[in-house]
């Protein structure tokens, strides 16, 4: 068995209830203590992740126009700033912590994503 082992179809399955989350969560932690952008950051990639999921090219996609590539690489970077904005934006305590589990967490699900089959012509 692969360590690869998310699927594009266990990807899409994870890809709208993190969206809500990314903009939710915010609220209930009350993140936002060490600086504003704190809440608002998570909550607008949350905003920007959800319509990237709509538009991407697998089965839980409704208008499927982005590739799946495309939809990892955004991914990619997201978790990237994730990782990076507590040190950019001066993010400590909670706030700090929220990003960095989310961005390993990201960066953590495309290091772990099986590479897309081809299908034989």
């Amino acid at each position: 068995m692969s360590v690869r082992f998310v699927t594009r179809s266990v990807h899409a399955y994870l890809d709208y209830p993190v969206a809500i989350a990314l903009m939710v969560l915010p609220f209930v932690l009350g993140l936002g203590q060490s600086n504003p952008l704190a809440l608002w950051l998570s909550v607008v990639t949350g905003a920007a992740a959800f319509v990237l999921t709509v538009l991407t090219d697998h089965h839980l996609g409704i208008w499927r126009v982005l590739p799946y590539k495309f939809h990892l690489a955004v991914d990619l970077l997201v978790g990237i700033t994730f990782l990076f904005a507590p040190s950019m934006f001066g993010f400590s305590g909670l706030d700090a912590a929220f990003y960095w589990l989310n961005g390993a967490a990201v960066v953590a699900v495309i290091s772990l994503s099986a590479p897309e089959q081809r299908v034989a012509a």
